[in-house]
């Protein structure tokens, strides 16, 4: 984490930093506020106009006078009306500006957190960071910025009225706004620790969704649909527990700050009155003060009511900052690798996953020459997995080296040493889009439709596209669904073939798949593997009996090394292994 995470950062930090999205969007932010002011400094225009009215608009007056003070009315008004749609529309105008560039910068920062960023946080509440918590940055950064400046212009030109007419009673009313102040601070603490609960229980909420609709047809066979729909039900009251708390916060401070202010309009009322009866103050003026008294109750509500939705905004910005200030992958390599020759070596390396209690990797030492092709075999949690993920630096190694082409991988660049490394894995990820775009993805979407079509041919998935009505131009949906396991398989390696980079890592590739999906998958992958250096996690043994050399691991150490046939001649852990799937095949 970051040091300068949100919660460290004071409500004055926040608004500043938040405005510092705004600057781009200078001028029209000034037009907002320019408009918002003229707007706001109609409201003492009226009670003022009131006075004179009463004062000499009744006296005698010749022509068309009398039409001056309902023509100033609607002047007023019409201006008000005007400058107002003018600030609305620009202070939206920019905090939607904003709301999508904190978007960006939040995808933009999740996009290069690290693989443990993922594996510690949930992903509906990252989902729900970025696509809900923003919207409470806007209703600080809108309707609550809006609020502030035309209602605090509009209590500041209306108290300089008052204090024109009567300094006295104006004095009387600042005595309320001490009480007023101190509700609002008791408030806002309790506002803003709900705020934060409310934008948790809400990823929550997210979470649970994310993982019913993904997981529908397990739901589904294993009758899930009550435990789910109790597993919702606790997230929604959760959430409705924090929104009654903001309700009854929100509810109650309002109407103290009223009575307060109330009181005081009371007070000045009766010595008004007062005076008005001994003379001291004209009809005019009386009617004046109270008409501003009574008008600065409106702009005086909304202001204190306008703390709730800052609260809000600011426990949103805390949640949207601490995720932009993340710490990225680290990527101190400065050696750019061109197009590596492939050799991988691993000398001693030893990693344990962060919590855990036993190292996933102890002191492990291979290599893998150019063009080789290696295998990794062994039982669940003997490290295979864990060194195909080294390998791309999805983790950084504890103890030992991982070296291509000579080179320390933390002295190469991730972008050089990512681009000579090509993937595919039991778990085939698709996006929501066409066939062609799947396979001419990330860093090549600028291919051509013939490398397209010489990739996907490659992979033995031309035979299925070519059939598909719209074919390279077909949507898949969502991760695939429109396609079987083997072709889902094809176009993740039709997406390794055009990249073509000198290192390869198949992570059980064809574990998940039948025989025919396999035999199809299997001579795509034999293309596939041609000419490059290959790393091979295989649960299937029966796949990689024609590798160069096999590697056993268990527990996270090295057992053996060899090639098939030696490896069965040693009848050490591969041979077991090898002898326990071929009773299995007979048994099938």
């Amino acid at each position: 984490m970051a040091d300068s995470s949100g919660d460290m950062m004071t409500s004055r930090q926040l608004y500043a930093r938040l405005l510092a999205y705004v600057r781009p969007y200078w001028k029209v932010f000034a037009i907002a506020l320019l408009a918002m002011a003229l707007s706001s400094l109609a409201e003492p225009v009226f009670p003022a106009m009131m006075k004179f009215l009463l004062d000499d608009g009744f006296s005698k007056s010749s022509g068309w006078d009398w039409l001056l003070y309902p023509a100033a009315v609607m002047g007023i008004f019409l201006a008000r009306a005007i400058f107002g749609f003018v600030g609305d529309y620009a202070m939206s105008w920019v905090s939607n500006n904003v709301i999508a560039e904190l978007r960006e910068a939040m995808f933009a920062r999740m996009v290069r957190l690290p693989t443990h960023y993922y594996s510690d946080n949930l992903s509906g509440r990252l989902m729900s960071r970025i696509a809900y918590d923003v919207t409470g940055v806007a209703g600080a950064a809108t309707n609550a910025l809006s609020s502030l400046v035309k209602d605090s212009l509009s209590i500041v030109g209306l108290m300089a009225w008052l204090l024109y007419l009567n300094w006295k009673l104006t004095l009387i009313t600042l005595s309320v706004v001490p009480f007023i102040a101190f509700v609002v601070r008791y408030f806002s603490k309790r506002l803003r620790s709900v705020a934060k609960g409310q934008q948790e229980s809400m990823g929550r909420i997210t979470q649970v969704l994310q993982e019913a609709i993904e997981g529908h047809k397990v739901v589904k066979i294993f009758g899930g649909q009550h435990y789910e729909e109790a597993r919702f039900h606790k997230s929604v009251r959760e959430q409705r527990r924090f929104a009654m708390r903001t309700t009854m916060a929100v509810a109650a401070q309002s109407p103290i700050v009223q009575f307060f202010a109330a009181l005081g309009v009371a007070i000045i009322m009766g010595v008004a009155l007062k005076q008005a009866a001994s003379d001291q103050t004209t009809v005019g003026s009386f009617v004046s003060f109270i008409t501003a008294m009574l008008m600065l109750m409106a702009p005086l509500r909304r202001i204190t009511d306008v703390n709730a939705p800052i609260q809000r905004g600011l426990a949103a910005a805390e949640s949207v900052f601490s995720l932009i200030d993340e710490d990225t992958e680290k990527d101190t390599g400065k050696t750019v690798l061109g197009r590596a020759h492939g050799l991988v070596e691993f000398d001693n390396v030893t990693f344990t996953y962060p919590g855990a209690d036993r190292a996933a990797l102890k002191a492990v030492s291979l290599t893998l020459h150019p063009g080789e092709c290696v295998a990794l075999v062994g039982p669940s949690g003997s490290g295979k997995t864990t060194a195909a993920n080294l390998l791309p630096r999805f983790y950084q190694v504890d103890a030992g080296q991982i070296r291509v082409d000579g080179h320390a991988l933390q002295e190469i660049s991730l972008d050089s040493l990512r681009d000579n490394i090509a993937l595919v894995s039991q778990d085939v990820v698709l996006f929501n889009d066409t066939l062609g775009a799947n396979i001419a993805y990330g860093s090549k979407r600028q291919a051509t439709q013939d490398e397209i079509r010489a990739a996907a041919k490659a992979a033995h998935a031309l035979e299925f596209i070519d059939a598909l009505p719209d074919g390279l131009n077909t949507m898949i949906g969502e991760n695939g669904v429109k396609l079987s396991g083997g072709q889902r398989q094809r176009l993740a390696i039709a997406r390794a073939l055009l990249k073509n980079a000198p290192i390869l890592i198949l992570d059980e590739a064809t574990s998940a798949l039948d025989t025919e999906s396999e035999r199809h998958v299997q001579a795509a992958l034999d293309e596939l593997m041609r000419g490059r250096t290959t790393l091979v996690i295989a649960h299937r043994l029966s796949t990689i009996e024609r590798a160069d050399r096999i590697v056993a691991l268990a527990h996270g150490e090295k057992q053996e090394e060899g090639t098939h046939s030696e490896l069965l001649n040693h009848d050490g852990l591969y041979a077991r292994l090898y002898r326990m799937q071929k009773a299995e095949e007979v048994i099938a």
